[in-house]
């Protein structure tokens, strides 16, 4: 994997202060169903959105609606009438929404105890130009997550265990976007102070910090790990850690 493609991620994530890392060490209520979420990867509005789930510990199946993308989008269109993103279906309470400040507002006032709500005016400026400058940083040479590009679709959604603002899960992400293949997102975010930082600082010096967020308890169980991204494909039996690994196995699989 080029040096390159990894420091512009690092670069996307601080360009956004590392927003969608850390999660409400809980959240009030869990939706039963699912939530689903139509977007795609390059856009700045649509990372607002997957921020707040990361924040609020809200997993949620994507269905990603890249520009030129044919899977997904009709889908979108019929259901709320516009070719917009980002567009949140809540099944839980029969809930179509789209503008990532309104679902912002709705998510955090339904699942987040009404803790906060979508930044207006100039902070919501400052949100904006942020995640633009997010997705300008992941535009060079070339725009990732943006375009689509020709794929087989899987039977079944895949699985990644992700948080928003991981420079390597952003890589799966995007990929994974570009090739409008759906996937359950299970939320990594960190609910803990010593969770931060990469696996080796936490296994050195907070080995017994107790784990508290059921997506980082599922994994460690699965895997004896708390690393990001992990891939599972139930199509295949393939699961899997390391982003180019996992790369290599989505153009192996899918691509073309």
């Amino acid at each position: 994997m080029k040096a390159l493609d990894i420091a512009t991620s690092v670069f996307a994530s601080s360009s956004r202060a590392w927003r969608g890392t850390a999660a409400f060490a809980s959240t009030p209520s869990k939706p039963e169903k699912l939530l689903e979420l139509y977007e795609y990867e390059g856009c700045p509005f649509c990372r607002l959105v997957r921020e707040v789930l990361c924040e609020l510990d809200l997993d949620a199946i994507i269905y990603p609606c890249p520009k030129g993308g044919m899977r997904f989008r009709g889908t979108a269109i019929d259901l709320s009438g516009a070719s917009q993103f980002p567009l949140l279906v809540d099944p839980n309470n029969d809930v179509v929404l789209l503008e990532s400040a309104e679902i912002i507002d709705y998510l955090y006032h339904q699942y987040g105890g009404g803790r906060r709500r979508a930044s207006r005016g100039v902070l919501r400026q400052v949100d904006m130009l942020s995640s633009l400058a997010a997705t300008a940083l992941r535009s060079s040479p070339k725009p990732r997550g943006m375009y689509a590009a020709e794929s087989t679709a899987p039977a079944e959604p895949l699985e990644l265990y992700s948080f928003e603002s991981s420079p390597y899960a952003r890589l799966v992400r995007e990929r994974l976007s570009e090739l409008e293949i759906p996937y359950r997102l299970r939320n990594f975010a960190k609910s803990r102070w010593q969770e931060m930082g990469p696996p080796i600082v936490r296994e050195k010096f907070f080995p017994d910090a107790p784990i508290t967020s059921d997506n980082r308890l599922r994994l460690r169980e699965l895997t004896g790990r708390s690393q990001v991204p992990y891939l599972v494909d139930p199509n295949t039996g393939v699961a899997m850690f390391e982003s180019a690994d996992i790369i290599d196995y989505l153009n192996e699989t899918y691509a073309g």
